[in-house]
C-alpha cells in the first residue's frame, strides 16, 4: 500500500479535496473486483506523482451521501480536481491506466508527465500459460491451467467476463435450475480461476503481441514472455453499416440491453434482430420500454424456442418480419425515427422510437493479430481438435475461434481443452529439456 494515497472520509472531504490545489480522489468499495484492478494502477501513480497531486481514497459505503452529492453511484470512480474544481473525465468500472494518465496530464502538463513516465522502471515476467482475453473460454482455461501448478497470467484489455458479463440471464448453463444473471455466472469463474492462483491484469492496453517469441508488452510497462498463449479475445457486436448506425452511436443507438434498457423507462424502443441475443434482451428491455418493435429480416426467428414463446406471450412486444432497417434519423438529442423496407414490397415505413438496440451477431476481436493465423470463411480462427492455431505454442478458444455453434458451454469446453493440452506439452518439453541437460553435464 502507497504511503502516498491518503484515506479519507466525508468530514474531511471540504479540507482535504476543495481546498486543496491538485487532488485525485478514487471512490471505492470493498469486495469489488473492478476496485481491485483499479488498486495497483492507482497505486503506482501515486508513488510517480504523489508529490505533486494529492491522491485520496474514499471508502463509497461508508460515505454513501457523499457520493450521491458528487453523482458517484458506483464503484470504482475517480474524479480528478484542480483547486477545487472538477476537471477532466470522470471514471468508471473498467478504468485503464492510459485513462488515468490522460487526466493526470490536464492537471500537470502533459510535458511533466511524459519527463515522469520516462523514469519508470519497466519490468519483465515470464509465465507457463498466457492468456489473452477473459469471458468463460479464457477463465475455464485459467482455471485448468492454475490447477496444474502451472504459472498463469490472464490479460483483459477490459474487465473479466467477455459479452456474457453484460448478458442479462444465462438460461441454459448446466448446474444452474433457475436462470443466473451473466455478470454472476463470470464473477463465480473469475473467483475460482483466481483461487486457483492464476493473475490477471484487468483493463489493460496491450502495447504489442509477438505471437512467435510468446511475448506481449501491457501498458508499455510489463513484458510477459510465456511458453504457451491462449486466444480468448471473443468477439464484439457486428454493425449493420445502415446510414445513421456509426453517427449516432451512444445518442440513441445501443448494443448493450443490460447496459442501457434502465433509460428507456416507459419508452418506445425499436430492437434489429431475430437470434438469440435479440430475443432474449428484448425481453430484459420490456421490463422497462413501454412498446418494442422487433424488425427482422426472415419470416421466423432465429432464437431458441423458448424466448420465443416468452416474447410472443409479452404484450409489449411487436414483431416486423421481413423488413430491414435503411436509415436512423435524429431530430433533437436522440435517434427518434427508423426507416425500414419492406422486403416483399419494398416498401419504405417510418417507424417513430426513442432509441434503438442492434442486435446483428457477432464479430471476432482480431485487431491485435491481424494477418497472423489461418482463419474460416467468416475470419475466425481455425483450430485442431486440441484447439491449436497455426502457429506454434499458440491455442484459440472462444468466440475468437471457428466452430458451429457459440455458446458459454462451447467455449468452457474449448477452454478445458486447450489447458489440457498446454499443460501437457509443456511438461513433455521440460522433460526433454531435462534430458537434454543432463546428457551434457554427463
Amino acid at each position: 500500500m502507497s504511503e502516498k494515497i491518503m484515506y479519507i472520509n466525508a468530514p474531511e472531504f471540504e479540507k482535504e479535496v476543495l481546498q486543496g490545489d491538485k487532488v485525485i480522489v478514487d471512490f471505492y468499495s470493498t469486495e469489488c473486483p473492478p476496485c481491485e484492478a483499479l488498486a495497483h494502477k492507482y497505486e503506482e501513480l501515486a508513488e510517480l506523482f504523489g508529490d505533486k497531486i494529492k491522491f485520496i481514497k474514499i471508502m463509497r459505503q461508508d460515505n454513501r451521501e457523499l457520493a450521491v452529492s458528487l453523482g458517484v453511484t458506483s464503484s470504482p470512480t475517480v474524479l480528478f480536481y484542480d483547486k477545487g474544481k472538477l476537471v477532466g473525465d470522470i471514471l468508471r468500472g473498467g478504468i485503464k491506466r492510459s485513462e488515468l494518465i490522460k487526466n493526470i496530464s490536464l492537471l500537470i502538463g502533459e510535458e511533466e508527465v511524459k519527463t515522469t513516465l520516462n523514469k519508470i522502471q519497466k519490468r519483465s515476467t515470464e509465465c507457463d500459460v498466457l492468456i489473452l482475453g477473459g469471458g468463460p473460454g479464457g477463465l475455464t482455461a485459467a482455471i485448468y491451467s492454475a490447477q496444474a501448478k502451472l504459472k498463469t497470467i490472464v490479460v483483459d484489455k477490459e474487465l473479466t467476463g467477455g459479452q456474457v458479463k453484460t448478458t442479462h440471464m444465462v438460461w441454459n448453463y448446466p448446474g444452474f435450475p433457475e436462470p443466473i444473471p451473466g455478470y454472476m455466472l463470470m464473477h463465480y469463474m473469475f473467483e475460482q480461476a483466481e483461487k486457483a492462483g492464476a493473475e490477471f491484469r484487468q483493463a489493460v492496453d496491450v502495447s504489442s503481441v509477438d505471437l512467435i517469441n510468446k511475448v506481449v508488452v501491457v501498458d508499455d510497462v510489463e513484458t510477459i514472455k510465456a511458453k504457451k498463449i491462449i486466444i480468448s479475445t471473443g468477439s464484439s457486436p457486428r454493425v449493420i453499416g445502415v446510414k445513421g448506425e456509426k453517427e449516432y452511436k451512444g445518442q440513441g443507438i445501443s448494443y448493450c440491453a443490460t447496459c442501457d434498457a434502465k433509460f428507456y423507462e416507459g419508452k418506445k424502443v425499436v430492437v434489429i434482430g431475430g437470434g438469440n441475443s435479440a430475443i432474449e434482451e428484448s425481453l430484459f428491455i420490456a421490463k422497462f420500454a413501454d412498446e418494442i418493435t422487433i424488425v427482422h429480416q426472415f419470416d421466423k426467428l432465429q432464437a431458441n424456442k423458448m424466448a420465443q414463446e416468452k416474447a410472443f406471450a409479452n404484450p409489449k412486444i411487436k414483431f416486423m418480419f421481413e423488413h430491414e432497417p435503411r436509415e436512423f434519423i435524429k431530430e433533437g438529442q436522440s435517434v427518434n425515427k427508423v426507416v425500414v423496407e419492406d422486403l416483399k414490397t419494398k416498401e419504405l415505413k417510418t417507424i417513430e422510437t426513442d432509441g434503438v438496440f442492434i442486435f446483428a451477431g457477432m464479430v471476432p476481436n482480431l485487431e491485435l493479430f491481424k494477418d497472423k493465423f489461418e482463419l474460416d470463411n467468416w475470419g475466425y480462427i481455425k483450430t485442431d481438435n486440441f484447439q491449436r492455431t497455426s502457429i506454434k505454442d499458440v491455442f484459440a478458444v472462444g468466440d475468437v475461434a471457428s466452430k458451429p455453434y457459440r455458446q458459454i458451454t462451447v467455449a468452457v469446453a474449448e477452454g478445458t481443452v486447450a489447458a489440457i493440452q498446454a499443460a501437457k506439452e509443456i511438461e513433455e518439453e521440460t522433460k526433454l529439456e531435462d534430458n537434454v541437460e543432463n546428457k551434457i553435464s554427463a
